[in-house]
């Protein structure tokens, strides 16, 4: 289902979309990715590409949310997911960016502390912090992986809390963001409108 205008609703189209588009790729492109191509015809449902207040709060929260997988599974999961739920693919992708070598560690961490947090220390031992050497690259990653092992259950568990809290707060934020600023631009609207129909008066008409 496509998602239409509501009778006497504020108008989407004062958002400025313009915005959005100069950071979300073209349709026609985007399946053409070798990527999204693999999605075939269901990458074609016109709702992944449709930018209004649902369709891109909804691609934040999965981009959010699986933005926190290990990679490389974010995007191909972001882009499954907005497939599934009919949202804003473009957005969906671009979100898990979010997450990268530099956020990764500190992301992680916060996930490990709301683990034991949920499940309680237990005398785990103590973590050490992973440092990033960043001249030998490859070694980093690989170190990386058995890091993020070796953090063990309360990872897992504190990770997909972490990104849980990041979906529902990013759908919320862009919901209620996206609202406020149609509310202010059709009040302004109103303020213009009225201004122009104001009678004006001259000194010499006074």
């Amino acid at each position: 289902v496509i998602y239409n205008q509501r009778p006497g609703a504020l108008p989407d189209d004062v958002m400025p979309r313009k915005f959005i588009r100069r950071y979300v790729p073209n349709a026609a492109d985007a399946r053409n990715h070798r990527l999204l191509s693999r999605f075939g015809a269901w990458a074609h449902h016109p709702n992944l590409w449709h930018l209004n207040r649902h369709s891109v709060a909804g691609g934040v929260a999965i981009g959010l949310f699986t933005g926190l997988l290990p990679a490389p599974l974010q995007m191909i999961s972001a882009a499954a997911c907005a497939v599934l739920f009919r949202c804003n693919l473009p957005v969906a992708v671009l979100v898990t960016l979010y997450t990268n070598p530099v956020t990764f560690v500190p992301l992680y961490l916060l996930g490990y502390e709301l683990g034991k947090l949920i499940l309680g220390a237990g005398g785990a031992a103590p973590v050490a912090p992973f440092e990033m050497d960043w001249s030998h690259f490859f070694d980093s990653m690989q170190r990386l992986v058995l890091w993020t092992v070796s953090l063990g259950p309360r990872l897992v568990v504190g990770v997909l809390a972490l990104a849980v809290i990041f979906a529902v707060v990013g759908y919320f934020a862009v919901q209620l963001g996206w609202r406020a600023y149609i509310v202010l631009a059709w009040r302004a609207r109103k303020r213009r409108k009225k201004n122009r129909d104001r009678p004006y008066f001259s000194h010499r008409d006074k």
